[in-house]
C-alpha cells in the first residue's frame, strides 16, 4: 500500500509504516500543493491512501469519485 503523509502531520508517522510504502509530501515531491490539486497529484502518483490532520477537506472536497482514501487524524 502506497501512503502519503500531508505536510501538516508530524512526519515521523511515517515510521510506523514500516511494511508499506510511506512518504511524505515533500519527499513525493508534493509539497506546496493544497486540497483538490494535492488529492489530484496523488492519485496520479499511485497513492493508496493520504494521512491529514486537515479536518476540512471532507467538505471541501467532493470525495466521492476520488481514488485515494483520506484518513483525517
Amino acid at each position: 500500500m502506497r501512503i502519503l503523509i500531508d505536510e501538516c502531520v508530524d512526519q515521523r508517522l511515517r515510521l510506523e509504516f514500516d511494511q508499506h510504502d510511506c512518504q511524505t509530501a515533500a519527499y513525493a515531491g508534493l509539497a506546496g500543493l493544497k486540497n483538490g490539486a494535492l488529492l489530484s497529484a496523488a492519485e496520479d502518483a499511485g497513492f493508496d491512501v493520504m494521512i491529514t490532520t486537515d479536518q476540512e477537506i471532507p467538505f471541501q472536497q467532493n470525495l466521492l469519485n476520488r481514488r485515494i482514501a483520506i484518513i483525517v487524524r
